[in-house]
């Protein structure tokens, strides 16, 4: 098993897939991840739409104007959706379940990108919110934070630079 620090160094987004499947048991794993993430109050109010036909894909890829084209080569999409209603912090949950499959991906050799859908769409005024809820037949109710697409990659990314890391960012106690 990777050590975290090491996951997290290691973890890039990825935007080019190989046409190979992700096997069940992994992809079980990473639905799992996002099972087990923490969540305001416990509530585990969010919502997840696995992806694997090519069609409704190549429809999500197209749910906004820039950003989320490679999805049409990706084998599998997360569609990770919330009830602003039930749950105040439904981003915020949606969030950190994402991050979790991201990293359950990377630990098991694949490769995943957030695309991120909450306040985007096209230059006609519809939401992506809208075109996704029409290719996934989801209830108006819950909105669409983010599609993460999961492939095995095929574009080699570097480990983050320990260099690169703004630690100026970080203060104790005050500002």
């Amino acid at each position: 098993m990777t050590e975290f620090k090491d996951l997290v160094q290691k973890r890039r987004s990825h935007r080019k897939y190989t046409d190979e499947e992700i096997d069940a048991d992994d992809l079980k794993l990473i639905i799992r991840a996002a099972l087990m993430s923490p969540t305001s109050k416990n509530q585990r109010a969010w919502q997840f739409v696995v992806v694997d036909d090519k069609q409704d894909l190549e429809k999500l890829a197209d749910a906004k104007n820039l950003g989320s084209q490679f999805l049409k080569d990706a084998p599998v999409a997360i569609v990770v959706l919330g009830d602003p209603m039930q749950n105040d912090c439904w981003v915020e949950d949606g969030s950190i379940a994402a991050a979790s499959m991201q990293y359950q991906a990377e630990e098991l050799g694949l490769g995943s990108c957030w695309i991120q859908m909450r306040g985007r769409g096209l230059d006609d005024g519809t939401t992506a919110d809208t075109v996704i809820r029409g290719v996934l037949d989801i209830p108006d109710n819950l909105n669409c934070l983010c599609i993460i697409a999961l492939g095995h990659w095929t574009d080699e990314r570097r480990e983050q630079s320990e260099d690169k890391l703004k630690w100026e960012n970080v203060h104790l106690n005050k500002f």
